[in-house]
């Protein structure tokens, strides 16, 4: 069984910083590309940003300049360091992952909970 769990998220102003981090556990043999979404209310998932295992970052335009996607392997996590944040970056932020453990060797997609972001004065 594989579990995502996301923390970080929270209440900030305008301009201020926060840091996502998302953590993979269980009988992970392979984690591949991980991937920040947000949603909005009332909106579609966004993807925001990812990562894949070797460390090359994507970005959605939206986020360019402003967020950072890194990951450290050893630790099975994600991190997200979102700076000059927009009320319009205000969404709930899931972390997904491409996993395969010891028992299903194929690599699956998991998702997290996600974590609340409210960029708000």
């Amino acid at each position: 069984q594989v579990e995502l769990v996301e923390s970080g998220g929270g209440l900030v102003q305008p301009g201020g910083s926060l840091r996502l981090s998302c953590t993979a556990s269980g009988s992970i043999i392979e984690l591949d590309t991980m991937t920040w979404y947000r949603q909005a209310p009332g909106q579609q998932y966004e993807e925001v940003a990812s990562i894949t295992a070797d460390g090359s970052p994507h970005y959605a335009d939206s986020v360019k300049g402003r967020f950072t996607i890194s990951r450290d392997n050893n630790k099975n996590t994600m991190y997200l360091q979102m700076n000059s944040l927009k009320p319009e970056d205000t969404a709930v932020y899931y972390c997904n992952a491409f996993i395969a453990t010891a028992y299903v060797k194929t690599v699956s997609d998991y998702w997290g909970p996600g974590t609340q972001v409210t960029v708000s004065s």
